[in-house]
């Protein structure tokens, strides 16, 4: 009898400590979901210049979308990539490289954003334009004798020439490399270094920028200048040229992740 009241006693116990131990897991909070990361690409480029950091998102379990940019204004390449977004539920990180940096800003007030990132970007405040603010420092090597111009009916695009492209974008990366993103580059619309950018990020919005120390398209005091306006979190890759994220993908990629967090 003494055995069985025993032995009735412990699965009395073991049955408790099982039923509160489910309890609790069952009012444990689920994570978070981890925010969608958007790609923007510059001038002169595809979703391509994105490679190596999407890679390394996706093994970390983020999911990526790198859309392809028109590169025709900023109204209209902000007006495409608003239709982007629409299509992507929960939050959202932008990422925004080169002229991917004034879109990024222009999407800022999109729903369910939570953070920027710039790469090597413009971050400009309304009324600005992007040339001047590259004019504004000396180190840009986008000029007339870097870039071809390619006339149609519709207007005049800018495309740099092939033998420029790896001084100006790619110096830290193979020649062999930066030959075939020359030969890939997709020109952008001249007009867009003229337009005035309508709006300013929001500045209680998380801003990181990371800095490409050897930078010949945007000079990198006005990376550091317009990234310490913004009031964005600094992040220096001091040997960086211009495509930063193909040539230091870890480093951009851990900054991308800082800001999902």
């Amino acid at each position: 009898m003494r055995i069985r009241r025993l032995t009735a006693a412990v699965a009395t116990v073991l049955l408790t400590v099982t039923g509160a131990t489910t309890a609790a897991a069952t009012h444990q909070p689920k994570p978070k979901p981890k925010p969608t990361i958007v790609l923007v690409h510059g001038a002169f480029a595809d979703g391509g210049s994105w490679s190596e950091v999407t890679k390394k998102l996706q093994r970390d379990g983020y999911t990526v979308v790198s859309p392809a940019v028109p590169l025709r204004s900023i109204a209209t390449d902000t007006e495409y990539l608003k239709g982007v977004l629409a299509g992507i539920s929960g939050p959202k990180v932008l990422v925004g490289h080169s002229y991917g940096g004034a879109l990024i800003t222009e999407l800022a007030g999109a729903a369910d954003v939570k953070s920027l990132v710039y790469v090597a970007a413009f971050v400009p405040q309304a009324g600005e334009t992007i040339g001047a603010l590259n004019a504004q420092f000396p180190g840009s090597e986008i000029n007339e004798t870097t870039t071809n111009t390619i006339t149609y009916p519709g207007g005049v695009d800018l495309v740099m020439k092939p033998d420029a492209f790896r001084w100006v974008f790619a110096a830290d990366l193979p020649s062999r490399q930066a030959a075939v993103l020359a030969s890939s580059q997709r020109p952008v619309a001249a007009s867009v270094f003229t337009e005035t950018v309508p709006a300013s990020a929001p500045a209680d919005l998380p801003k990181y920028a990371v800095i490409a120390g050897k930078d010949r398209a945007i000079a990198p005091a006005a990376e550091r200048f317009m990234a310490k306006r913004a009031n964005a979190k600094v992040v220096e890759a001091p040997g960086a040229s211009h495509l930063v994220m193909l040539s230091e993908p870890s480093l951009v990629t851990h900054t991308i992740e800082q800001a999902a967090r």
